[in-house]
């Protein structure tokens, strides 16, 4: 047996078993610390049972909870199968779906940036994956059974698979969820109009099908509950990660009202900008950059985004990894790697006090934990920027072509194609 095979060999057992020890650590710190009471998991087999028994969707409350559906009736639908599972079954079912799905977007962020070689990725994989459940937005997510990595995963098959039907995956979020939208006005500004109309076509089959089959949760969702953000949860905690919240905190009110919004809007239009002007040129890892700078833009931007939802900080922490190990430039990626992973594992917000009002009172410091994400998401743009202005190497293009996947090279042939 050749050496090198030796080597993968080994190095993939070790993997293997790492993966295997960062799981059941997680599990045991689940269990000890939180319980799998999974809540979010039980709101979505609520809103099926609701579906399923022709109840009224959206006065519908968690016993216990007190929580509302707050999805469109298109997710509602999506939810019914998990009403088929007694709840302890079903939280196995939806935990390990959940780390399947986490090795599924480790895998597409590797596709997207480029990054390692094909044959390193294997051993790569079982190692992101084994590290990646002690990340907050992943732990959270397993935490409460959330649907993120679902959304992260659709959108980026489309972002990083070329087919006739691009858009379909990027739709279909729509349609569960509306924020991943801005993916599809991503596609629209970066000149891919074909996959931004099949999304947006997707969507409205989605929000047609919940139409047809719920008409009247449908209207109530559309002129009513889309638009009541106390369905939600409150603005100033901690939980929120959005550009909201950290300015409901930082000004000491529940209601940060237009300074929130004025903010919101310049982050919007600067993000987008930025993430379209990422894809110019043809860079290395042009379209990854633009991925993330839409996907941190959407996040600061959103009404509310729970930590959970910062489940990107995976292609994120690969775009990094693979940004520091093979560029050699002024640019600090290394220093910005190392921080952004101290802000992912540290759990920041839940150090400071959050609790009974506590978060509109926290000191200068606190709020380095409190606004832990915001203040990262704005350092990955300000990199994103400083990365634009910087001059690319002049590079071998018969190199490139070969190294790269088919998914990466075909970017510039996308855009001249009309999508």
């Amino acid at each position: 047996m050749p050496d090198r095979l030796r080597a993968l060999m080994r190095t993939g057992t070790a993997s293997t078993a790492l993966v295997a020890l960062a799981l059941l650590s997680v599990f045991a710190v689940i269990r000890h610390f939180h319980g799998f009471s999974m809540v979010d998991m039980l709101v979505y087999r609520a809103e099926g049972a609701a579906v399923a028994n022709g109840q009224d969707l959206y006065a519908m409350r968690l016993p216990g909870w007190n929580l509302p559906a707050t999805y469109p009736p298109f997710a509602a639908m999506l939810f019914v199968p998990a009403t088929w599972f007694d709840i302890s079954v079903l939280r196995v079912v939806v935990t390990l779906a959940n780390i399947a799905l986490l090795a599924l977007l480790v895998h597409l962020s590797f596709r997207l940036v480029g990054w390692p070689r094909p044959g390193r990725r294997a051993p790569a994989l079982l190692l992101a994956v084994g590290a990646g459940v002690f990340l907050e937005p992943v732990y959270t997510t397993l935490q409460y059974g959330q649907i993120n990595l679902v959304i992260a995963c659709l959108v980026l098959w489309d972002l990083t698979h070329k087919h006739r039907f691009t858009g379909i995956g990027i739709g279909l979020a729509i349609g569960i969820k509306l924020t991943p939208g801005i993916f599809a006005v991503y596609l629209l500004l970066t000149g891919r109009i074909r996959a931004a109309m099949v999304s947006g076509a997707t969507f409205l089959v989605t929000a047609l099908i919940g139409t047809v089959a719920l008409p009247g949760a449908s209207y109530g969702f559309w002129t009513t509950y889309l638009w009541d953000s106390t369905r939600v949860g409150r603005t100033e905690i901690v939980d929120n990660q959005a550009i909201s919240g950290a300015l409901a905190r930082l000004l000491h009110t529940e209601h940060p009202g237009f300074p929130a919004t004025a903010v919101a809007g310049l982050v919007a239009i600067g993000g987008l900008a930025l993430a379209t002007r990422s894809l110019r040129g043809g860079a290395p890892r042009a379209e990854a950059w633009g991925v993330v700078c839409t996907a941190i833009t959407a996040l600061l931007i959103s009404p509310i985004s729970w930590t959970h939802h910062w489940i990107w900080c995976v292609p994120l922490l690969v775009l990094l990894t693979a940004e520091a190990a093979q560029r050699s430039r002024r640019l600090p990626y290394r220093a910005v790697l190392a921080l952004v992973v101290v802000a992912f594992l540290s759990r920041g917000m839940w150090m400071v006090p959050h609790k009974n009002g506590l978060e509109l009172q926290l000191s200068p410091w606190e709020h380095l934990g409190g606004e832990v994400y915001v203040l990262v998401g704005f350092l990955v743009l300000v990199l994103a920027v400083l990365r634009a202005k910087e001059p690319e190497p002049v590079v071998n293009s018969e190199l490139v072509v070969s190294a790269v996947e088919p998914s990466q090279g075909s970017l510039v042939a996308a855009r001249s194609g009309g999508e």
